[in-house]
């Protein structure tokens, strides 16, 4: 039976799938908060979990290694823009894209924490009126270079690093608990490959990224950001983001 598998759509995850089609892996595309409820469901065998959602799965599920998505500085998607500076964001109504699952709670650590602020009400970006709103993956990419309207900016992955010193995981990837061991080995074995082959494609680019309005040189920048795999650091971040979420949430 075929290994099932989350794809996540935005091109910083493009690598880890790079091999999987080859060996077999059936991949169903789904946003990052649909991941955690597909494997629960037993939709899904494995793939790149939100880390908070990491956190409430881990007694079901295992790491596999240390495949994660992380950013040691800026993320160059996870994007606040803002009509106001973020410090003065205190009761603000805050627009959040559908499909983020971490990045809320990273913002509401950085405002709570950090900046020492009570936001307002989190509310779907829908057409309708908010102080700030918040973009991840493809869409922030795209609208990288600001919005209309929300002449403040801000890279939450830059937020935290100025804040922590530390990297920021955002994803990590997990399998079941009781997947064979040579679907395990599998799998573990086409991530290698995609960290490998799959990044070198994309650095490698001839063509322009037209969706995302990036040149080839845009897509290398935006790689250079990411971190694949969890190092001594980036279980650092975690712990501390861990801690972090405990102070906010009680």
């Amino acid at each position: 039976m075929a290994i099932k598998v989350a794809k996540i759509p935005y091109i910083h995850d493009d690598p880890f799938y790079y091999d999987m089609p080859r060996r077999g892996v059936e991949l169903y595309e789904m946003l990052p908060s649909a991941v955690a409820p597909a494997a629960e469901e037993g939709t899904i065998d494995a793939g790149p979990v939100p880390i908070v959602d990491a956190f409430r799965l881990e007694d079901r599920f295992q790491p596999i290694a240390g495949f994660c998505t992380a950013t040691n500085d800026a993320s160059g998607s996870v994007l606040l823009y803002s009509t106001k500076p973020i410090e003065e964001l205190d009761g603000a109504r805050i627009g959040i894209i559908d499909g983020a699952s971490t990045s809320p709670k990273l913002l509401e650590v950085l405002l709570k924490l950090k900046y020492g602020i009570e936001p307002g009400e989190f509310v779907g970006l829908q057409p309708q009126e908010y102080d700030a709103f918040l973009l991840i993956g493809n869409r922030a990419l795209r609208q990288r270079r600001g919005a209309r309207g929300f002449p403040h900016r801000y890279d939450l992955g830059r937020e935290w690093n100025e804040w922590t010193g530390l990297p920021f995981v955002f994803s990590r990837w997990i399998a079941r608990n009781d997947m064979d061991t040579r679907e395990l080995a599998l799998l573990e074995d086409t991530l290698y490959v995609g960290l490998e082959d799959g990044v070198d494609t994309l650095y490698h680019l001839n063509e322009p990224r037209d969706d995302l309005l990036m040149l080839p040189r845009d897509v290398v920048i935006h790689l250079q950001g990411i971190r694949y795999f969890i190092g001594l650091s980036e279980q650092k971040g975690i712990t501390r983001f861990r801690e972090c979420l405990g102070q906010i949430d009680g």
